[in-house]
């Protein structure tokens, strides 16, 4: 099999091996994340005992969230790439507001769940 055919799409030109690099580093930076936000969520839930109503919920949002980014780092990953072969402008992500604001509702969560134990 040629490296032509495992290409994630046809046309455009290769770009600069740099710029795949640092695409794929982000992907890299966006699934560490999820293994984070999942194993913060796995922690919460075995860790913190009461109330547990709560810790659920904070658990269960961290193992949302990592699911979300899981879900998105691929095709974020690949827009990119089918972007720089086309020289074009890269594509804007809602995915840095969905983590901000979801990691912002993580940190309230846990500031209640230390107020009310």
């Amino acid at each position: 099999m040629a490296s032509d055919d495992i290409k994630p799409h046809a046309g455009g030109t290769e770009p600069d091996y740099r710029f795949t690099l640092a695409n794929e580093r982000t992907f890299l930076a966006w699934l560490r994340t999820a293994l984070g936000l999942l194993a913060g969520g796995v922690a919460v839930h075995q860790l913190v005992p009461s109330p547990a109503a709560a810790s659920g919920v904070l658990a269960g949002l961290c193992v949302a969230l990592a699911a979300v980014l899981a879900a998105t780092a691929y095709p974020r990953w690949r827009r990119v790439q089918i972007a720089m072969r086309a020289g074009e402008p890269l594509p804007r992500s809602v995915m840095i507001l969905v983590l901000t604001g979801g990691l912002l509702g993580l940190i309230v969560a846990a500031a209640v769940l230390l107020a009310v134990s």
